[in-house]
């Protein structure tokens, strides 16, 4: 496990049982440690997608240890990793989408709610495209994409619960998760 994981898991861990509001200290925490990750790295655009792996794995960890949401921990670290990723200078669709496939894979390791972990991925993209000034689409479509593509590579049951789940997510862009899953657009 890398150092920002475990310190991600840390700073998670020390404050979540007290949080009031657990989506706020996943993204503040999220934040603060992507910096950290990508601090000592040669190229940020290459080490940006582990930063945002490594983060949201020690999240996820931190949150399943801790007994807090994950689901509502899942929404705040996307859109921190996504809002501090920008101001790096990394791609916010492809850290929306590695950030949502890292959380997929980290639920399912830590034996969570995939399908409502996926949900929450993707509306923390979706949020974090509104701080950004970011294409709401074009994120919400990355981090689609990467939900799924996680979720298959765990299993075709686990891809079709987060299939499942995303199209029957009130709160999501039902015209983008539909275009994605059925190639049709309309």
């Amino acid at each position: 496990m890398s150092t920002v994981t475990d310190e991600v898991k840390n700073a998670l861990s020390s404050v979540i049982s007290g949080a009031g509001d657990v989506v706020s200290t996943a993204q503040k925490v999220a934040r603060e440690n992507v910096v950290k990750a990508l601090q000592n790295v040669g190229s940020v655009a290459e080490a940006g997608t582990s930063a945002v792996a490594d983060v949201v794995t020690g999240g996820v960890e931190a949150l399943s240890a801790t007994g807090g949401s994950i689901t509502d921990g899942v929404t705040g670290l996307v859109r921190g990793v996504v809002d501090r990723a920008k101001d790096v200078g990394v791609d916010t669709t492809q850290a929306a989408g590695e950030a949502a496939s890292t959380v997929v894979r980290s639920v399912s390791t830590v034996g969570g709610d995939v399908g409502g972990a996926a949900v929450s991925a993707v509306e923390g993209a979706i949020k974090a495209a509104g701080d950004v000034g970011a294409d709401t689409g074009s994120l919400a479509k990355g981090a689609v994409l990467g939900a799924i593509k996680a979720a298959d590579e765990i299993s075709s049951d686990v891809g079709s619960l987060v299939r499942k789940a995303l199209l029957n997510a009130a709160a999501l862009p039902h015209d983008i998760i539909d275009a994605l899953l059925t190639g049709k657009t309309e």
